[in-house]
């Protein structure tokens, strides 16, 4: 299969490539910087120049391939109504693109969206649906639309933490935080879970979902279901030797900044279905076992 991926060199996209020529797929990744292009290159796919906002070149991209990844995401938690706004329209063009042609069309979203959507402490399963005004929710409806399209389109929500060597995203800005106040926090007592995969099993994941995943399907990337927020804290607090502090609610925002918004959300997450209709079983070790492993505190 010819594989269309956008977000090819991001730290899941570059392992997903090595993931997809295993599997004997094509792969062709959206590049829109000439290092981005080196590293394609390097990894063995095919390079197809553009970004996010050129929508021709996603569109182009989508038409000659088999299938689609869709991994990028502008991370720009300071215009974050534009992120999500871009990341609509990259679903809308490709998936004009690949209308009635029965190609898989694999979108990405986050499992703090159930956060959103359930009572506090109820774990969110496959079968909970998106509403189209939450961040990233528009994708996940208009997917689920597509399906009745001709497109064979199926949403991986991704755990707040996806773990692993090179990891840059929410643990390690949490670490950071945590050397700059010299404390580090949780909210509360701490006991808001925060479901967790590593980089590598969510890797499979989306080859799966590509594979298989029938039209309309709603996938969980969450190797595990729910680890306290506390724990978490308390991992890092030992590892940078500085204590571990419980704070109020409404100092979240200004100790966590960005974070504060998710890191005292309650976000069980079970991925049951998605393991028993993809044969996905997460085999990589946990998000405390990896941070004991210190590589998150070298630098």
């Amino acid at each position: 299969m010819r594989v269309f991926v956008t977000g090819a060199t991001g730290f899941i996209g570059s392992a997903v490539i090595p993931e997809l020529i295993g599997a004997g797929h094509q792969v062709v990744g959206l590049a829109r910087t000439d290092k981005a292009a080196a590293a394609l290159s390097a990894a063995g796919a095919e390079v197809h120049h553009g970004g996010l906002d050129d929508l021709e070149s996603l569109r182009s991209g989508a038409a000659t391939a088999d299938g689609v990844i869709h991994l990028a995401y502008k991370h720009d938690f300071s215009d974050y109504a534009g992120a999500v706004a871009t990341d609509l329209r990259a679903v809308e063009t490709i998936g004009a693109a690949l209308e009635g042609s029965g190609k898989p069309f694999v979108i990405t979203s986050g499992t703090m969206i159930l956060s959103m959507l359930l009572p506090p402490g109820q774990t969110g399963t496959e079968e909970t649906v998106a509403r189209a005004e939450l961040p990233r929710g528009g994708s996940e409806c208009l997917a689920m639309a597509l399906a009745e399209r001709g497109v064979r389109t199926s949403v991986v929500r991704l755990s707040p933490s996806v773990h692993g060597e090179g990891d840059k995203g929410f643990v390690h800005a949490l670490i950071a935080i945590a050397r700059d106040k010299g404390v580090s926090a949780y909210i509360g007592d701490g006991t808001n879970r925060w479901p967790a995969v590593h980089r590598l099993d969510a890797t499979r994941l989306f080859r799966l979902a590509l594979e298989h995943a029938p039209a309309g399907s709603r996938l969980h990337g969450a190797g595990e279901e729910g680890i306290p927020f506390r724990d978490i804290a308390g991992v890092i607090g030992r590892h940078l030797n500085l204590p571990v502090v419980s704070i109020p609610r409404e100092e979240a925002d200004a100790h966590f900044g960005f974070l504060g918004a998710f890191a005292g959300r309650d976000n069980p997450t079970s991925s049951a279905l998605t393991q028993e209709r993809l044969n996905w079983r997460p085999e990589h070790h946990g998000l405390i076992a990896d941070l004991e492993e210190g590589h998150y505190f070298n630098n």
